[in-house]
C-alpha cells in the first residue's frame, strides 16, 4: 500500500500498480446489468414483434471470388476499411495543418496569430453538417476534379491500382476519398490546434530562459526544448481526438462517401435486417475506438515510465 504522511496521521491511497481483482460487489453489479439487458431485449422485442435474422451477415462482410476462389471483403467489411483509411489520412493532413496553426497562434506577431484564431474561431462555430455540405458543394466539388486525380488514377498500371487499393481504395472512388478527407481534416485540425495552442503554453517560461542562457536562439529554443515538452503533453489529447475522428468521419457518408455508415444504411434498406445491420456497424465502430484507446492507453503508460526514468 502507497500512504502519505500527513502530520500524526496517515492517509491510506491504493497502490495503483497493484493487480486488480473482481469483489464480490463487482460480481454482484456486473449480474445486474446482464439480468437488466436481457429483461430490456426481451421487451424490446415482445413490443416490436421482430423476428432477429442473422443469415444475411456473412454474405455482406465477405464476398468469394470466382476467378481466384479467394474471399475477399464485401460492401460492409469495405466500408469499414474505408473509415479506416479515411481516419488515418484526415489525421496525418489535420496534425500536419493542426500543428502549423497552434505555433502561428503562439507567435508574437499580428499575422500569423491573426489567421490561426480566425480559422479556429471559424471552424469551431460552425455545425459539422454545415461545414461538410459547404466545403464539399462549394469548393472540394471544384478543386479535386481540377486536378485531374481520377484520369491519373485510371492511366495507372495493375501494380499501381493495387498499391492504391489497398492505400485509398478502389480507383474509381478516389475523389470521394479525397474529399472526405479533406472535409475531416480541415475540421479536425482547428481542434488540434487548439490542443498544441495550449501544448506550447504550458511549457514553463523558465525552461524559455534556460535555452536562452546556453545560447540557443529563438527557433533553436522552440525547436529543441519546448516543441518536445509541448508534443508530449499534448499525446493524451491527440489521441483522444483521433478516435473522436473515426466517429466524426460517419458525418461524411451524408456526401456519398462510401464508409461504414454508408454501406451499412445501404444494407439495411436492401435487406430490410434494420436492427441486425445496425448491430452491426455499432461493434465494428466499437471494437475499432475501443482497440485505439487501449493502444494509446499503453503508449501513455510507457511514456510515463520513460519520462521518469
Amino acid at each position: 500500500m502507497a500512504t502519505l504522511a500527513t502530520g500524526p496521521s496517515r492517509l491510506m491511497y491504493p497502490d495503483p500498480d497493484r493487480p486488480r481483482k473482481a469483489g464480490v460487489i463487482d460480481i454482484i453489479v456486473v449480474c445486474l446489468l446482464l439480468a437488466f439487458v436481457v429483461y430490456t431485449w426481451n421487451n424490446v422485442s415482445n413490443v416490436l414483434a421482430y423476428k432477429w435474422s442473422w443469415s444475411f451477415l456473412p454474405q455482406v462482410l465477405f464476398l468469394k471470388d470466382e476467378t481466384t476462389g479467394w474471399w475477399q471483403p464485401n460492401l460492409l467489411l469495405e466500408g469499414f476499411l474505408t473509415t479506416i483509411r479515411l481516419s488515418v489520412w484526415a489525421m496525418i493532413l489535420a496534425c500536419l495543418l493542426g500543428v502549423l496553426l497552434g505555433v502561428m497562434a503562439t507567435i508574437n506577431r499580428l499575422l500569423p496569430k491573426l489567421i490561426a484564431f480566425t480559422y479556429v474561431g471559424l471552424i469551431r462555430n460552425i455545425p459539422p453538417l454545415v461545414f461538410v455540405f459547404i466545403f464539399y458543394f462549394f469548393i472540394s466539388s471544384q478543386i479535386v476534379p481540377a486536378l485531374g486525380i481520377d484520369t491519373w488514377a485510371r492511366e495507372l498500371g495493375d501494380t499501381g491500382k493495387s498499391v492504391m487499393n489497398w492505400l485509398l481504395g478502389p480507383p474509381s472512388l478516389i475523389e470521394n476519398l479525397i474529399s472526405g478527407v479533406l472535409c475531416l481534416a480541415m475540421f479536425e485540425a482547428a481542434y488540434i490546434a487548439e490542443i498544441t495552442r495550449a501544448g506550447i503554453q504550458s511549457v514553463p517560461s523558465g525552461q524559455h530562459e534556460a535555452a536562452a542562457s546556453i545560447g540557443l536562439s529563438r527557433l533553436q529554443s522552440f525547436r529543441h526544448v519546448v516543441l518536445p515538452q509541448a508534443l508530449q503533453a499534448v499525446t493524451p489529447p491527440m489521441a483522444n481526438q483521433f478516435i473522436m475522428l473515426i466517429k466524426n468521419s460517419a458525418i461524411v457518408s451524408l456526401i456519398s462517401i462510401q464508409e461504414l455508415t454508408f454501406t451499412g444504411t445501404e444494407i439495411a434498406v436492401s435487406t430490410g435486417r434494420r436492427f441486425e445491420t445496425w448491430i452491426v456497424v455499432a461493434v465494428m465502430y466499437f471494437v475499432l475506438c475501443y482497440g485505439l484507446a487501449r493502444l494509446f492507453s499503453r503508449l501513455e503508460r510507457k511514456q510515463q515510465l520513460r519520462k521518469a526514468h
